[in-house]
């Protein structure tokens, strides 16, 4: 199997998504499933350079922490899993694939940027409290975003290098 991407810009592609994936599951493992409070977040509400309360429970407990009575962690988890899937299709599949994939992880990245700054302005304005893994989660979103925005439009030359002898698009 031919892969279209080198394994650093693989890495690149990949490396928030992972990083989201793994603080949207601690949220549905420990805080959903386990009822357990979430390593690295404080158990009493504490305040950052005196201005941003951090507060989990705060936020995870909020009204707006879930959609039909579903976390928004889960539907992070299945956001990011679908990331990793179309990058994973960028890097490996087939010529008719390869673009159809290219386009579709850009526009779901998309989807992911404009989220974003809804839940942190619910977090912020109306919860008053932040949460580590949604900033975690929040901070992977974008930076996805920006890394598949620079390969497909400032490195556009690098991402369509072909050669004589094969002439499928290549990301490096």
């Amino acid at each position: 199997m031919k892969m279209r991407v080198s394994w650093p810009k693989l890495l690149l592609l990949v490396a928030m998504s992972v990083f989201g994936l793994w603080a949207s599951s601690m949220v549905v493992v420990v805080y959903w499933l386990l009822k357990s409070t979430l390593p690295f977040c404080p158990s009493t509400p504490t305040t950052f350079a005196g201005v941003i309360k951090i507060d989990c429970d705060a936020v995870l407990g909020s009204t707006y922490s879930q959609v039909f009575g579903v976390p928004l962690e889960l539907f992070a988890v299945v956001y990011f899993i679908i990331n990793v899937f179309l990058v994973y299709v960028v890097a490996f599949g087939g010529e008719a694939m390869f673009k159809r994939a290219l386009t579709l992880l850009f526009g779901w990245r998309f989807i992911g940027l404009v989220i974003v700054p809804y839940l942190v302005s619910i977090e912020l304005f109306i919860i008053n409290a932040i949460c580590v893994y949604c900033t975690i989660m929040h901070v992977a979103i974008i930076l996805d975003f920006v890394i598949i925005t620079y390969f497909l439009f400032y490195k556009r030359n690098s991402l369509y290098n072909s050669t004589v002898e094969d002439s499928t698009p290549n990301l490096g």
